[in-house]
Formats: structure tokens, sequence, C-alpha cells
């Protein structure tokens, strides 16, 4: 599946999963460059994202050391390996509690040291508003801005409207050096993950 024009990135939910939620990640040429897996029955997130569907390479880890709930922090790490036996943290962000839930979704992103360099925020409220609360709500995409501290547009990220399967595809804007592209995925995998928990 070739990312729409602009786009870098499309996380396309797996069609027919019955516990937990899985996505396959595609790159800029329509291939599979990797596999969210989200663990079902689990009080604390737990993203694990691969290489392909067998499951065999892991690319990065997210999860949330508290009970999920509406302000948890998520960490984003590198899976343990020749240069560490532990997990390597790259990342973190938070989403802002009840103003996500019922206004518009807002994510603070911090580096690996937990300092915050960038901000997600949902489109206008008014659309936002509109798809929480109106009637056709579920038909109205989403769309949303990362922008670094310095004020330069990072990436977006958008779903693509399908009745049937879950697309959001995400755009590149510019490389900044406070933001791992790994990190932006693993954003778009979450924001997938909790869209599918909530729709």
């Amino acid at each position: 599946m070739k990312p729409a024009p602009g786009e870098k990135y499309t996380i396309r939910r797996k069609v027919f999963k019955i516990f937990g939620a899985s996505f396959h990640i595609y790159g800029p040429e329509g291939n599979v460059v990797g596999f969210c897996k989200q663990k079902a029955f689990k009080l604390r997130e737990d993203l694990r994202v691969y290489t392909d569907e067998s499951c065999t390479t892991e690319l990065m880890r997210i999860g949330t050391r508290q009970v999920i709930d509406l302000g948890a922090t998520y960490t984003v790490s590198l899976p343990p390996g020749t240069h560490s036996p532990e997990p390597t943290p790259i990342g973190s962000f938070t989403r802002a509690g009840l103003r996500s839930e019922f206004v518009r979704d807002s994510w603070s992103i911090s580096d690996a040291t937990g300092r915050e360099v960038a901000r997600l925020e949902e489109d206008s409220t008014a659309m936002a508003l509109l798809r929480r609360f109106g009637d056709l709500g579920a038909l109205i995409p989403q769309s949303f801005s990362v922008t670094a501290h310095d004020g330069r547009a990072v990436a977006t990220l958008r779903t693509h409207f399908n009745p049937f399967v879950y697309r959001l595809g995400v755009a590149i804007l510019a490389d900044h050096p406070d933001m791992d592209e790994l990190l932006i995925i693993a954003l778009a995998c979450t924001i997938a993950a909790i869209e599918g928990r909530q729709g």
C-alpha cells in the first residue's frame, strides 16, 4: 500500500484481529517496513513494533509505567541488543488527559532526557468537537500537526476515510535534531491504537 502523495508512511489496522490490535506500517514505496502489535488485556499499554509480521526482529517498544489513564506517559525504547542489555529510551509523549478526550487531542513530546521538544495538536477545535459529539463524527477524518519548540513544522498525521479499515498517513516535513523519526512513527502507532480502542 503506497502512501498518499506527500506522505511517507501509512499505518493500517489489520483486519479480523479479535484480541488486541495490530497495524502494518508501509514505507514510501508501499512495502511493509514495520508491524505494530498491541497486547490484549493489559492494564499498562504495551505496543511492540517489529520489522514484519513474523515478529522475529523487534524495532522498538512503546509502553506506560502506570496503569492506562487519560494522561499516561508513553515511553519509546529500542529493544535490548548488543549495545545494551536493557531497553534504551529514545523519547516519550504524554497525552493532555481530559482536554484530549473531550475537546481536541494534544500531546507533549519529549526527548530521551525528558525535555519537552515538540507538541502534537489535533486540527481545529470546531472540527474536533464535531467529530466527538456530532452524529456524523465517525465520517470526519482526523488530522494532527507536530510542531517543534522552535516553531518548525516537523510532521503531519491524518486519517483517510474508510468505513471498514483504519488508515493513518504520516508526512515528514522536516528533519529535526531533537526528534528521531522512529518517535514520530511510535506516536502514530499509539494514536492508531487509542482511536481503535475508543472506536
